[in-house]
């Protein structure tokens, strides 16, 4: 009884024991590039997380689709929202990919895409889907609510 008792915990515990695998060390990965890179303005950290060939479908207005129009990207969020935050609801691991569903929330103090400063907060929700290849970050594609953005800066 002993035995067979001994061997359904073992059972039990196996998926608790297993090794981390490559979807979830890059969903690992991902989770540390919102809070070091983003959260924390670390625009340097950028290269630790993405690949040199990384490439960006989401469009961003006037930014080239590469890592360092990314970069240029986040830095130009960063000067108008010092407190960008990138609050992480839930991520989804599959193979190479992950995907996060998100809340982007900041306070205007520059101007923005046109839009005058008036110290105005916004927060919207965003998904974002990265394919891993050796660690970095290779693509993104990403929805973000910008129109709802655009409402709460404007007060429109």
């Amino acid at each position: 009884m002993l035995r067979k008792l001994t061997l359904a915990l073992a059972l039990f515990a196996l998926p608790a024991l297993a090794v981390a695998g490559p979807a979830e060390d890059n969903e690992a990965t991902m989770l540390r590039f919102y809070e070091e890179a983003v959260n924390q303005g670390n625009l340097e950290a950028f290269d630790e997380f993405m690949a040199e060939s990384f490439v960006e479908h989401e469009e961003l207005p006037g930014i080239p689709p590469t890592r360092d129009g990314v970069k240029q990207w986040f830095g130009l969020m960063r000067t108008a929202f010092p407190d960008l935050k990138f609050d992480v609801e839930f991520t989804m691991a599959d193979g190479d990919r992950v995907a996060a569903y998100l809340t982007i929330s900041g306070t205007q103090a520059a101007e923005f895409l046109g839009v005058p400063s008036q110290g105005r907060a916004f927060s919207v929700k965003t998904i974002d889907i990265v394919r891993f290849q050796d660690g970095k970050a290779v693509e993104h594609w990403g929805v973000t609510d910008t129109g709802v953005m655009m409402q709460q800066l404007t007060g429109e």
